[in-house]
């Protein structure tokens, strides 16, 4: 099969090859995916560096989400073959393969109507914004939710998550464009954190009251000016630092606004809960079909085109979701 492999910790320029790999076997409780669709993060650019927190011994296969039809289990796995499943793979058989492995506890079955780029668009995204909203973040109608990044893949997702509980969405991005996306997508305001007045319109846009509710997948500055805009007993979602910077806590400001530092690592739900990520996805499911919310907008890449993705993923050149597909969506096929 076809496989992109990381040689090596550091860039994904110089790491990263597309080589002819074996295709993998599946053990105890594992199932075996060709691969449909495999979803680009920004912590794939982490992985390459050797950065992210779950780390492979190498070389190993990168990506970390993919879709597609299982057509062999292994001992134990209570998937039949044929069956079409969305998921978190496991390493070092990551997704940026044409076949991939997945432990059943974290493939999880989908309907005949959702095809595999919007699955694979919508998984580790939309389970993410849940969690932070739902479970994390306790989201109500009528709250006032900052949404940063919220063009880019999780910032959407959450977004959308957040629009159909009925809260009042400041959202932000960067460029015209994009602001423009997050006004059609459903957002009350966008600001444009390019613009040097871009502290002043975020706090003209909270008002005095303050934000319910921030998203953060930023970190650095964003994060320690969201902390001031905090309304009461507000609550601020700690999802990743995609500014390479950590922001400063400080505990007094804590103590004195009575608001919560959450933190939200999703993957860690796969492994201590995964009764909770499949209730979340029939979540996700239901209003999907119900219409309140919708697939992000979607960038299909070729196998050969990996490296021009992660490039414009870190260059910030990307709205909504970057998608691989190895070969012909269960669409394509005969």
């Amino acid at each position: 099969m076809r496989a992109w492999r990381v040689n090596g910790e550091g860039h994904f320029s110089d790491v990263l090859e597309l080589v002819d790999a074996p295709v993998p076997e599946p053990g105890p409780g594992q199932v075996l995916v060709r691969v449909g669709a495999a979803g680009l993060n920004f912590a794939d650019l982490l992985v390459c560096q050797g950065r992210y927190q779950v780390r492979s011994p190498l070389p190993f296969v990168p990506g970390l989400e993919a879709a597609g039809e299982v057509t062999a289990v292994g001992p134990g796995a209570d998937l039949e073959v044929g069956t079409r499943v969305v998921g978190m793979v496991s390493p070092p058989n990551g997704a940026f393969a044409e076949f991939t492995l997945m432990d059943t506890p974290a493939a999880l079955v989908l309907p005949s109507g959702v095809d595999d780029v919007t699955a694979v668009s919508m998984h580790v995204a939309f389970q993410t914004a849940w969690f932070a909203l739902h479970r994390r973040g306790d989201i109500r109608a009528g709250d006032v939710v900052i949404v940063h990044a919220a063009a880019g893949g999780v910032g959407s997702a959450a977004l959308a998550l957040a629009v159909a509980a009925g809260a009042r969405v400041i959202a932000t991005a960067g460029g015209a464009a994009k602001t423009g996306a997050c006004l059609a997508a459903g957002a009350w305001r966008a600001v444009d954190h390019r613009q040097s007045d871009y502290e002043e319109r975020i706090r003209e846009a909270v008002g005095p009251e303050g934000a319910d509710l921030v998203f953060d997948p930023v970190g650095g500055r964003v994060g320690e000016l969201s902390m001031r805009l905090l309304a009461w007993e507000g609550r601020y979602l700690v999802i990743g630092f995609a500014s390479g910077d950590l922001p400063r806590i400080r505990a007094n400001h804590v103590l004195v606004k009575n608001y919560s530092i959450v933190g939200v690592h999703w993957s860690g739900y796969v492994e201590h809960d995964p009764a909770a990520v499949a209730e979340a996805h029939r979540a996700l499911l239901d209003l999907l079909e119900r219409g309140l919310i919708r697939p992000p907008e979607v960038t299909i890449l070729g196998m050969e085109q990996l490296h021009t993705g992660l490039a414009d993923l870190e260059g910030r050149r990307t709205t909504g979701r970057l998608v691989l597909r190895p070969g012909p969506s269960e669409r394509e096929r005969p």
